[in-house]
């Protein structure tokens, strides 16, 4: 589902994200209803779209029945359903034994490891992810933030076929799924300020988007100062984050980045939502994004009731400035 724009503008690109799945080793629990009934709710809407980007606790103690339960649900559904790209969050990691945990979790989930990224559609996609098990918070590692600098500052030259995976830690013999060959090759150089990168982490950056001011403490990023540095030179990165499951409603869901920063928002949850009140709330949300020649659109969907938020719809502007 996209937005016809006036004159009857397409988007260039369109994706969704989910987060905090929370799946259980129960079918009938409330939380796997809400991922099937978010990914009904996907397979409905999301025609044509590049993807889907899901930010982390994607189960709720990282087991393998839980794991089992995810891929059902999404058997359900998969026919109907664009690819499907992962973070980690603290729930599937932070529970237990580390190396274990990432191992079930790159295993049954398709993933490298904890960061990887790809270009989808001339598109940059980045996804972070903490490389240690720690209750709530991710810690991100020297080599992963230089990394993160680099990609950010990646462009692009022409190239040939469908979609450029970019993941790390693969051997230098790795070659791309059988039919991904490689569309687009980035090369070193400053991107344009205008086009759009989005980048994906389970916990938000402190006193940022909804959830994570000081007082609400749920905030997450260990390298909280060393993050921002990075982000301060690519204004034009969009970054998306879980783990508050505050809704979509509250004013904070997005924080602008004004042309000094990334612009960050919110995902909310599809397991079950959190308030100002500091109050749990059923529901579960997540996000429709179109990318157009000159902006980004993000619109808040509520999965239960099938309806857009309508306090929830914001408009990012290449030049940085956020329009909802």
């Amino acid at each position: 589902m996209s937005t016809n724009l006036p004159g009857g503008q397409q988007p260039l690109l369109t994706f969704q994200i989910i987060t905090d799945t929370h799946v259980t080793a129960d079918p009938s629990h409330e939380y796997n209803q809400n991922f099937e009934r978010a990914l009904q709710d996907l397979a409905d809407h999301a025609q044509g779209s590049s993807g889907i980007m899901h930010i982390g606790d994607i189960t709720d103690h990282g087991f393998g029945e839980e794991y089992d339960e995810v891929h059902r649900i999404l058997k359900l559904h998969q026919a109907a359903l664009p690819e499907l790209r992962y973070t980690l969050g603290n729930h599937d990691v932070g529970l237990g034994h580390w190396e274990s945990r990432l191992a079930m979790y790159t295993s049954r989930m398709g993933m490298p490891g904890p960061y990887h990224d790809h270009w989808i559609g001339g598109y940059h996609f980045i996804f972070m992810g903490t490389e240690e098990g720690l209750p709530t918070f991710c810690n991100l590692s020297d080599e992963q933030l230089r990394w993160l600098d680099q990609k950010l500052g990646e462009k692009l030259t022409a190239g040939s076929s469908k979609d450029n995976w970019q993941m790390v830690g693969q051997p230098s013999s790795w070659q791309p799924p059988a039919g991904e060959l490689l569309k687009e090759q980035p090369v070193s150089g400053r991107p344009k300020l205008d086009q759009p990168v989005f980048l994906f982490l389970h916990q938000p950056l402190k006193d940022t988007v909804a959830g994570s001011l000081e007082s609400q403490e749920w905030y997450g990023v260990t390298q909280d100062k060393e993050l921002r540095s990075i982000l301060s030179k690519y204004p034009q990165t969009l970054l998306f984050t879980g783990h508050t499951h505050w809704e979509l409603e509250v004013d904070n869901t997005m924080y602008p980045g004004n042309g000094e920063t990334a612009t960050m928002f919110n995902s909310a949850s599809v397991a079950y939502l959190w308030t100002n009140a500091d109050e749990h709330k059923n529901g579960s949300q997540g996000f429709y994004v179109e990318v157009y020649p000159d902006k980004v659109l993000v619109k808040g969907r509520d999965f239960t009731t099938g309806s857009w938020i309508e306090s929830a719809q914001y408009e990012v502007a290449m030049s940085g400035k956020v329009l909802g």
